[in-house]
């Protein structure tokens, strides 16, 4: 599906989305017919407090949860009404990335980033030879035989980087993933990605709260009360 000046694909699109949590008098909706999108090739940035909507959000495009009401589209796959089935493989063409990291702590750096080459690629050898060329470009070949408990916050987010890009996804999506890092090391993980996705045509969409990644954004969205906005902040004095 292509954007509407036809020089972008659209990886995400929504039309009128909705999110409800509870049944009855105990209904409350958390999304408020959302319409936005997000393009192959960009970082694009999702902002807003604590409550607004960011996590089910993610979890809907991440095809973790089910879609109830309007349209969402991700890589051209209408996601209300798809069964396990069709979510289990848009799930398997994203890559996540979450601010705990989430490696594995008994497996080496390079067995973390190899972990999920096993489905796409059954050749160990051609496994081993794509995660040590992820992690040179995340700038860890230095670090293929060391465990996460050995490597900084930013080297295991690195790493974290390197597993999500392993299986070549069309999409990353990344929560607050620069959330336990500082400054140096959250704008190094940020621009890294971006370069990384750019060059592979990927999207990102990175929910978070830190105002030191603004400026590297293609596009940045604010969601606040369930609905969503395009934003152009002016950094030196608006926050999220």
């Amino acid at each position: 599906m292509q954007d509407t000046d036809n020089t972008r694909t659209s990886v995400i699109c929504t039309s009128d989305l909705r999110h409800s949590y509870g049944e009855g008098e105990l209904r409350s909706e958390i999304l408020h017919g959302l319409n936005f999108e997000v393009h192959a090739g960009e970082v694009t940035l999702l902002v807003g407090p604590s409550g607004s909507g960011k996590s089910t959000l993610l979890t809907l495009i991440g095809a973790l949860r089910s879609v109830e009401e309007g349209s969402l589209r991700v890589m051209g796959q209408e996601l209300r009404g798809a069964d396990e089935a069709s979510r289990v493989a848009i799930r398997r063409r994203i890559g996540f990335i979450f601010q705990s990291h989430n490696l594995v702590a008994s497996l080496t750096v390079l067995q973390n980033v190899q972990l999920l080459l096993q489905l796409k690629e059954p050749d160990p050898k051609a496994r081993v030879e794509k995660a040590c060329n992820l992690l040179e470009a995340v700038g860890l070949s230095h670090r293929l035989h060391h465990y996460p408990e050995e490597l900084s916050g930013g080297q295991r987010q690195r790493v974290a980087i390197a597993r999500a890009l392993a299986p070549e996804p069309e999409l990353i999506l990344a929560d607050e993933p620069t959330a336990s890092l500082d400054s140096q090391s959250g704008q190094d993980v940020v621009e890294l990605l971006g370069d990384l996705c750019r060059r592979r045509r990927s999207a990102v969409l990175l929910v978070t709260h830190d105002l030191r990644l603004l400026k590297d954004a293609d596009r940045i969205w604010r969601i606040e009360d369930g609905r969503v906005n395009p934003w152009q902040p002016d950094l030196a004095t608006t926050s999220p």
